[in-house]
């Protein structure tokens, strides 16, 4: 039978614990929040942080929320991934989507020796698996530069970016015919430019 004292400490918050441990506060999280535009103009916001949770744990998140309406273009898009990784390995990611043209889901989940993935989203379906660990992912490009990468995963599709680099600290991510331009200075990443048949969304730093 354990101890009064244990039942106790755990119902009243853990206030019996010893004054050092409960000083102890988590790690602050690291934040930085873009704005996204298009044509010169503010159509949205993207924040992307990082939560350590743990010495190996950390927590990831980046929260993209669009309204554009130009003319006869409309567009809404708001989707939020949340990524957990243990030591350097991605163990889970979940995508949510909500847009104009309905609701969709991505989900990665580690399974011990390989990724179950699905990723149903607007106009891409898409379930397989894999079996080499995910070390690097799209969101990771907001938290420094790419060196040495080769590809990134993409949480939303559920497939790999190709990343090359290019002059003046821009690198390019490509996957089945659309491509992204990632641009760094100071090792921090201080524009997107998501390229589009209609219109190219710039993504910028707000420091």
């Amino acid at each position: 039978m354990r101890p009064c004292w244990l039942t106790t400490a755990a119902l009243l918050g853990s206030t019996l614990l010893p004054v050092a441990a409960r000083a102890q506060h988590p790690p602050s999280a690291e934040v930085r929040r873009y704005a996204i535009e298009v044509a010169g103009l503010r159509v949205g916001t993207m924040t992307a942080t990082r939560q350590p949770l743990s010495a190996a744990d950390v927590r990831y998140t980046l929260v993209s929320d669009v309204q554009v309406n130009f003319l006869l273009y409309h567009l809404k898009v708001y989707y939020k991934v949340i990524n957990l990784v243990r030591g350097g390995q991605l163990l889970l990611s979940t995508v949510e989507a909500h847009t104009n043209q309905g609701d969709f889901a991505s989900r990665t989940e580690w399974k011990g020796d390989h990724y179950d993935i699905v990723a149903d989203q607007y106009k891409h379906h898409y379930r397989g698996t894999l079996r080499q660990p995910i070390r690097y992912t799209v969101t990771d490009m907001f938290f420094g530069v790419p060196a040495g990468q080769a590809q990134a995963y993409g949480e939303y599709f559920g497939d790999y970016f190709m990343l090359s680099s290019a002059p003046g600290n821009t690198y390019q991510a490509r996957r089945d015919g659309r491509e992204d331009e990632y641009r760094y200075a100071d090792g921090q990443l201080t524009t997107i430019i998501k390229k589009n048949p209609l219109k190219n969304f710039i993504i910028r730093w707000q420091p």
